[in-house]
């Protein structure tokens, strides 16, 4: 056989340049494109091929690697994980600013493709620029932290070792149950090295995604529990979304009258409008789908990890029976569930002809829920502020809060009334991208999907700096779609980067940023926890009452080279809303919002949190009874997660 004489780098660029995924006998080309940001330990061997060598594959460049590791996130979960942006780096910091997107997406179940710059395997230049050398062990550089954050990790010592590193790399990219970050990385002088490699490794590879059957037990544990359930609610997952179960479980749900809520991964996966939707569960949940799941009997969950933050799984529906549907066995197994590994959609075309007699007993519950949580979306998307009786939705906001922020921002706007406003005002079909802070909270509550996939909220690592590179990442995956970065002011300061990115390369997206004046969600807990506020608000430390700091974050994005609006009223952000729509480049509108004016209040569960057991006041000692006093009443329910 004819071997063929390349370089390392180039064998990887050919390599991935032709994979690709067959998902339902549809092929997909799996890589399109790469992201980079070069630096000595990668412009050289795989940079060299990216540059000298033929190949198919769109170049990225990224202003900061976590940044361009979190659109490359975000562009897989855009392609419900059938495609990869892989992220090439230097070594040292290079790598080591990817380590928070690392566990980012291990966390979510995201394939995420890491090429790692690395020392010299043969130590001659030992130790190289960025090397951090540790004197009991030679063989440890900066990407040893990977090992920890990733799926899968491997050290390309000698050229022999590429063929089986990138085999077993595209095994758990492409595998629905187990995918994550995958780290290669990649020393200096082996990238450049000169190897006769099997032509076969360059064919086009096709990797089949499996759809996970489910046995003949699964399947009749499952309908024995649902005939035996009353008041079943399905709870709708990611793995639903990426399985696209989310038409015949809406059939399911129409047909035997059963409610479904969703997490954040798996919203917009079923429409809105569905009569059997309650919206978002858990401690970012609303009132109708916490108020179902304390009357249910039986939780199905489709594609569900149960976080316990984000669907109160240990209080909630402490009582009910749970069915986990999962392609992870590992997933499908917590909370003492009745398991099913078998893909979401596989689950339903089996289920679906053995349960058509079957009809839960739900009289007018739902429609109440329904109509109870209608009257409170009004509620808030009518609020505004005003000098006389305003009254926050958080109760932790002094009025010396108002009157400092009001003082600077002459606003009169609150975040309920600006995101109702927003929904109201984009296109059906527009996608949100979304990570940290309350605006989860608010958006799992308040925000419709009637268009399949237009919300992308990452909320598995709640991860800070997401926003602004997922939009550009799921604007890459949906050119023809608006796709709107919805970030707080802390998130924004924390990373934004790849704005310049979205201009550089004439990617539109549209930043909403949302100024409150410091980390709102987190002074929201450290206050309602009896705490005075102490580091997250954005004014001077040593006094609480100095000025907040007036930070004209539109100035800073015209800079960039963006479109850009202040609102301060209603009618300013939904003029701003309609430009941003019109122009054809990148758009930030900074949007003044009170603090303490997100949602809140709606759990009916309980989020663990690390209370001091000897509080230092008396509001503190009233939280710690408080709390104490719920997890008493779990315990005395019989709710084994509470005993």
């Amino acid at each position: 056989m004819n071997k063929t004489k390349i370089s390392v780098g180039e064998a990887i660029v050919r390599f991935l340049d032709n994979q690709y995924v067959i998902f339902d006998e549809k092929t997909i080309k799996f890589v399109e494109g790469v992201f980079t940001l070069f630096g000595h330990g990668c412009v050289l061997g795989v940079g060299e091929a990216l540059a000298e060598c033929n190949h198919s594959l769109k170049i990225y460049q990224g202003k900061n690697e976590q940044g361009m590791a979190h659109a490359a996130i975000s562009y897989a979960k855009q392609n419900n994980r059938r495609k990869i942006l892989p992220c090439l780096s230097s070594i040292g910091p290079g790598s080591a600013n990817m380590l928070t997107a690392a566990a980012t997406a291990t966390v979510n179940n995201i394939p995420l493709l890491l090429l790692l710059g690395d020392t010299y395997a043969s130590r001659h230049p030992d130790p190289v620029l960025q090397q951090v050398e540790q004197p009991h062990d030679l063989s440890i550089t900066t990407n040893d932290a990977f090992r920890p954050l990733v799926k899968f990790f491997d050290r390309i010592y000698r050229p022999e070792m590429l063929e089986s590193a990138l085999l077993n790399a595209m095994r758990l990219l492409t595998d629905p149950a187990n995918t994550g970050a995958v780290a290669l990385a990649l020393p200096q002088d082996v990238q450049g090295e000169v190897y006769e490699f099997s032509p076969d490794l360059f064919k086009p590879r096709y990797h089949h995604i499996l759809r996970q059957e489910c046995t003949n037990i699964e399947i009749k544990e499952a309908v024995k529990l649902i005939f035996n359930a009353k008041y079943p609610l399905m709870i709708i997952g990611g793995g639903a979304r990426y399985s696209e179960a989310g038409d015949i479980i809406s059939k399911i749900a129409s047909k035997h009258k059963i409610p479904f809520a969703e997490t954040q991964a798996g919203k917009s996966t079923i429409p809105s409008s569905h009569e059997y939707y309650l919206g978002g569960i858990g401690v970012t949940g609303n009132s109708m789908a916490n108020s179902i799941a304390q009357k249910a009997d039986l939780i199905i969950g489709f594609g569900t990890r149960f976080s316990d933050f984000t669907t109160s799984s240990k209080t909630l529906f402490s009582n009910a029976k749970i069915l986990a549907i999962n392609a992870s066995l590992f997933h499908a197994s917590k909370l003492d569930s009745t398991r099913v590994i078998c893909d979401c959609k596989r689950f339903c075309e089996s289920l679906a002809p053995l349960i058509s007699d079957y009809m839960t007993e739900y009289t007018d519950e739902i429609n109440k829920a329904q109509e109870a949580w209608q009257n409170e979306y009004e509620r808030l998307s009518s609020v505004v502020f005003n000098k006389v009786n305003f009254k926050p939705e958080v109760h932790s906001m002094t009025p010396s809060v108002i009157n400092d922020f009001e003082k600077i921002t002459s606003t009169t706007i609150c975040q309920t009334s600006a995101v109702a406003l927003i929904r109201k005002k984009i296109t059906p079909d527009a996608i949100i991208v979304g990570a940290s802070g309350s605006l989860p909270g608010c958006l799992q509550r308040m925000w419709t999907t009637n268009s399949l996939y237009s919300y992308n909220m990452e909320y598995g690592y709640s991860c800070m700096g997401y926003e602004i590179a997922g939009a550009l990442g799921s604007k890459i995956a949906e050119p023809t779609k608006e796709v709107y970065a919805m970030a707080g002011d802390g998130s924004y300061l924390m990373l934004h980067s790849e704005i310049v990115t979205s201009i550089q390369e004439n990617i539109k997206i549209i930043v909403l940023l949302f100024d409150n004046g410091g980390f709102g969600c987190i002074n929201n807990l450290q206050m309602g926890k009896g705490i005075s506020s102490l580091a997250t608000e954005f004014r001077k430390f040593a006094q609480a009452s100095s000025d907040f700091v007036p930070i004209d974050y539109a100035q800073s994005a015209r800079a960039y080279g963006c479109e850009a609006y202040t609102v301060r009223t209603l009618d300013e952000l939904s003029d701003a809303l309609e430009k941003a729509h019109q122009n054809t480049i990148t758009t930030l509108i900074d949007i003044k919002v009170f603090p303490k004016t997100m949602t809140d209040g709606y759990t009916g569960g309980f989020w663990e949190t690390g209370l001091t057991h000897a509080p230092h006041n008396s509001l503190q000692a009233k939280v710690l009874k408080s709390q104490l006093q719920i997890l008493k009443d779990h315990a005395r329910k019989g709710c084994n997660n509470c005993n």
